[in-house]
């Protein structure tokens, strides 16, 4: 009896790892940007990075250490996400709708 309760364990912390890694694996790259605050609101961070100006959402996961305030040097940690993809057609799609007309 005790075989097949350690069986049992050993199955299920395999499939428990299993099941982890590809949530790990799925995160894209993080990127920094280093620079003082020039705007603050509860969803957004706006710092100066030499002449540009960067907007960096942000949202109550956002891990924030020290006294975030306008003025304070900081560095944020980001990921870059998609809004919205517009597929164009295919270069050759249009190559072969052109030739039969």
């Amino acid at each position: 009896m005790s075989r097949k309760w350690i069986g049992a364990v050993a199955l299920v912390a395999v499939l428990v790892g299993l099941l982890v890694v590809p949530a790990h694996a799925a995160q894209p790259k993080t990127y920094q940007v280093t620079g003082p605050v020039l705007e603050l609101t509860a969803d957004m961070i706006v710092v100066k990075k030499g002449s540009e100006r960067w907007e960096i959402a942000r949202d109550a996961t956002t891990k924030v250490t020290g006294d975030l305030k306008v003025g304070s040097t900081v560095t944020i940690q980001y990921r870059m996400s998609a809004a919205s993809v517009d597929v164009k057609p295919a270069a050759a799609a249009k190559k072969s709708a052109k030739k039969g007309s």
